[in-house]
């Protein structure tokens, strides 16, 4: 069975944890960074949910690394105060729908 592997900041790990799950400290980009590229080398790690505020982490190089391996998948949370979260998880989900399905779907809410 795979993992999940949160990437988050060290105020928020915590939560994480005592919820049972794996978590990589990261309070910089850079460090988030990092931490997906260790994870990718892994094999059991099926997810790999990254904190919002460390969004920057996934470069362009990144990016198109994780468009293209079956697993593990990326979903970012929304945590913090972020105005964007919204709209960035949306784009992300989408782009996860269109890899899997292999069409765009347009996502409202009604």
């Amino acid at each position: 069975m795979y993992k999940l592997v949160c990437i988050t900041d060290g105020n928020t790990a915590d939560g994480f944890k005592l919820a049972g799950i794996d978590v990589e400290i990261a309070d910089s980009v850079e460090e988030a960074h990092a931490a997906i590229v260790k994870i990718l080398e892994e094999d059991e790690v099926g997810i790999i949910a990254l904190d919002q505020r460390l969004a920057d982490a996934v470069d362009e190089r990144l990016d198109r690394k994780l468009e293209i391996l079956y697993r593990p998948v990326l979903v970012m949370l929304p945590l913090g105060d972020s105005v964007d979260a919204q709209d960035l998880f949306q784009q992300r989900l989408k782009r996860l729908i269109r890899r899997a399905v292999g069409f765009d779907v347009t996502l409202r809410r009604e």
